[in-house]
């Protein structure tokens, strides 16, 4: 079935990567290499997350100096755990990690941080700020846009009203919360705006949406809006609407604005709006490198956003050769 589609090629994605857990810049040289830098990816079932290793693997093979590790969490906090022991153990000159958890992965980090190993947290933070830097998104900015955004859709500003239903990514991860707490500094504005779940998680995953989404299309007759943390979960939406046949009466809001997803569903018009939250990955090696050369780096490195609707969605899609 067409919601499946999108899952089939994630997996198959998520295949490629974790056959290839050590990825070096230039096998060639490799001999002649001084930089060890680990990347301890959460997880690579996720597009968005596969698309930050086509990132980060591409910006390493712009540097021949440097040999980078890449494991794969797996979407098991317990694994990244194990995975970044094993890099300290391999005496990485520095480690990148995007957790899965925060406060799982916050033990783990604190113990690269006592063996000297300067740590870069990317996309999702930890417990502590002991680390060198972070490189990522603002997600509660993020969560703001896409509620002012929302509001806007249901009659704007003091006459907004409409039915609301928000589908939280992984209720353990930091992003979510933000993405929440944004939105809702403007929905919660108004009175008209019925929020119809209580944190229903899921877990950035498209089928996990999708049945969140056909519960509450059973359950409630009038549903305006839809807010996915990410814009799998709002396509899943979308999909479970259309298989309902309600999904013109809805507007679906999603974040990540992947030109080969978000964008896309937006320019098709089955998203009215996505927004931007870029891969952290080349930016974080960049930052990496860097550091290991000498250089003072920031402690924040704040990734910047983009509204994505019908006006520019073609021209997204054309720049990025689709």
């Amino acid at each position: 079935m067409k919601r499946r589609d999108t899952l089939k090629f994630a997996v198959a994605a998520a295949a490629l990567f974790a056959t290839t857990s050590l990825y070096t810049a230039n096998d060639s040289v490799a001999q002649d290499k001084k930089l060890r830098i680990g990347f301890s990816q959460a997880t690579t079932i996720e597009p968005w997350r596969a698309q930050f290793n086509k990132d980060i693997i591409a910006e390493a093979a712009k540097h021949p100096e440097v040999e980078l590790i890449i494991t794969d969490g797996e979407d098991k906090t317990e694994k990244q755990v194990a995975d970044v022991e094993n890099l300290i153990r391999q005496e990485v000159k520095a480690l990148l990690i995007s957790p899965k958890e925060s406060a799982g992965l916050t033990g783990v980090v604190t113990q690269a941080i006592d063996a000297k190993i300067p740590v870069f947290v990317l996309d999702r933070n930890v417990e502590t700020d002991k680390y060198v830097q972070f490189v990522g998104g603002d997600n509660k900015l993020i969560g703001r846009a896409a509620g002012e955004y929302a509001v806007e859709l249901l009659g704007g500003a003091g006459k907004a009203k409409g039915n609301v239903v928000e589908i939280w990514g992984g209720m353990g991860t930091q992003p979510a919360h933000d993405r929440h707490d944004g939105f809702h500094e403007f929905t919660d504005k108004e009175p008209g705006i019925k929020n119809l779940l209580d944190q229903q998680s899921g877990d950035w995953k498209q089928d996990q949406a999708y049945n969140i989404m056909a519960t509450a299309l059973r359950n409630n007759e009038k549903i305006d809006l839809v807010y996915g943390h990410n814009d799998p979960m709002a396509y899943g939406a979308y999909l479970a609407a259309k298989d309902a046949g309600r999904e013109k009466d809805i507007k679906f809001i999603g974040i990540d604005a992947l030109p080969g997803e978000g964008v896309t569903w937006v320019n098709n018009g089955e998203l009215s709006a996505t927004f931007l939250y870029a891969t952290p990955g080349a930016e974080g090696l960049r930052q990496a490198i860097k550091f290991l050369n000498g250089e003072k780096v920031e402690k924040n490195v704040v990734l910047p956003t983009l509204k994505v609707t019908k006006e520019n969605a073609s021209k997204i899609m054309k720049d990025n050769g689709l």
